[in-house]
């Protein structure tokens, strides 16, 4: 084991409290699952480094098979390299309860993103093991292929691919940010275009899918509490808006006789930023792309592309964010003599937790003595494209100074142990009462 697994694990333990390993839940087995999975695409600067579909992401799921396997679940991988771990059910085997999530990262990620979620899905079966304890239902633990999408610039492909929502065309003609064609790719990773286009399965036999995450922001935080309750994930609509005016001199153009695309864009920039609250208080809207044309230092932009990423909870306030995104783009460009072109790139519905979800997951988190809170998932995550054919749940976990996506990304072991207390809580009443 090198150095830095043998620091993260410590750090993980120095202030864990062993009071928290009951009912089969063990903290210890936790901190040294999340250690050695550090070992695994370690970057020089002590992050994570596993993209979709590479050798590092391959060898991850290979560690978590031989866990899953040892905890006695009957291992499967499909089409899309999704990893399946079954453990049938006493009296009603075909009725599926699942839970998951994904192990690659972004590149010099964090070591919690991901794995926690899968490492947390599995202990419930290693605790049910120590404890006795036998569902009725049958449990499959899921490990999702390039979730982050670091590798593609579009992610979710694993939980897309089993839920049949794959764009054939547009993946058949996509390369990966090396310039290597999808299909190769695939065929690095032991798969195939075919295989993945033909991994879709049927839920109709699935009851939930439940995911625990790292929260990525704040609110826990300030909230002080470990654990919250997921009210609903937000889909986003990814607006490419362009404003074209006229390039010129910029010592001989006069300021009133000027189509400048930058000062449109600007302008239409800081409106979007404000925008937001007045339609609801979950969505949200960012301009984190935006390209210049010419981009000379003594030219006056003739052209400005850039992508507003807009999201929200609730599809009607998401999509009204967009449309007055929109009319902004236009007054805008109309206010500077310019151009304004739109092009959707993506648009995803959002997906909200339904109340009998929203209930279940409460009690289990209030049988832990812990206050409750509901809280907006602004980022995607495997459960939303499962979302679309279950209902769904998901446990967000406190992150320290809201950090992720990066080497410092931290939750504390108490944190996670607690939530996977109440994974396994809300999985044992689904089991008992269904949703």
């Amino acid at each position: 084991m090198n150095s830095f697994s043998e620091t993260l694990i410590h750090s993980l333990l120095s202030e864990y409290d062993r009071n928290l390993t009951i009912e089969g839940v063990n903290g210890v087995r936790i901190a040294k699952r999340l250690g050695a999975l550090s070992e695994i695409g370690l970057t020089p600067d002590s992050g994570s480094g596993r993209m979709g579909f590479s050798n590092e992401e391959t060898a991850a799921k290979n560690v978590l098979t031989g866990w899953m396997k040892a905890a006695g679940l009957d291992v499967r991988e499909d089409g899309a390299g999704n990893v399946i771990g079954k453990l049938e059910g006493s009296d009603m085997k075909d009725r599926v309860v699942m839970a998951g999530s994904h192990l690659d990262s972004v590149p010099n990620g964090g070591h919690f993103d991901g794995p926690l979620g899968v490492l947390a899905a599995l202990e419930v079966v290693d605790a049910w093991k120590e404890s006795g304890y036998k569902p009725r239902k049958t449990y499959e633990v899921i490990i999702f292929s390039d979730e982050e999408g670091s590798r593609f610039k579009s992610g979710l492909t694993g939980s897309t691919a089993m839920t049949g929502h794959t764009n054939q065309e547009k993946m058949r003609a996509v390369n990966d940010v090396f310039g290597t064609p999808f299909k190769e790719v695939l065929e690095q990773a032991g798969l195939n275009e075919e295989g993945l286009f033909d991994s879709s399965r049927d839920f109709s036999n699935v009851e939930a899918f439940f995911e625990v995450h790292i929260e990525q922001g704040k609110r826990l935080e300030r909230e002080g509490l470990p654990v919250g309750i997921v009210s609903g994930i937000a889909g986003p609509c990814w607006l490419q808006v362009g404003f074209k005016g006229k390039a010129g001199h910029a010592g001989n153009t006069p300021m009133d006789d000027r189509q400048d695309a930058l000062a449109a864009a600007g302008d239409f920039v800081r409106q979007v930023y404000r925008t937001p609250a007045e339609v609801s208080a979950s969505a949200v809207a960012t301009v984190g792309q935006l390209q210049v044309y010419p981009n000379g230092i003594n030219v006056i932009p003739g052209e400005v592309v850039m992508t507003v990423d807009i999201r929200d909870i609730h599809k009607e306030t998401r999509d009204e964010l967009a449309d007055r995104v929109k009319e902004l783009a236009l007054q805008t460009g109309e206010q500077y003599n310019t151009e304004v072109s739109f092009d959707e790139k993506v648009r995803i519905p959002p997906v909200p937790v339904q109340e009998s979800v929203l209930k279940i997951i409460e009690e289990a988190v209030e049988s832990l003595d812990i206050r409750p809170v509901l809280l907006p998932s602004g980022a995607g995550h495997d459960a939303m494209m499962v979302g679309r054919c279950v209902p769904v749940g998901m446990i967000f976990v406190r992150s320290l100074d809201g950090v992720s996506h990066h080497p410092a990304e931290w939750s504390s072991l108490n944190d996670c142990v607690l939530s996977i207390h109440a994974l396994k809580r809300t999985i044992e009443l689904t089991m008992e009462r269904g949703i």
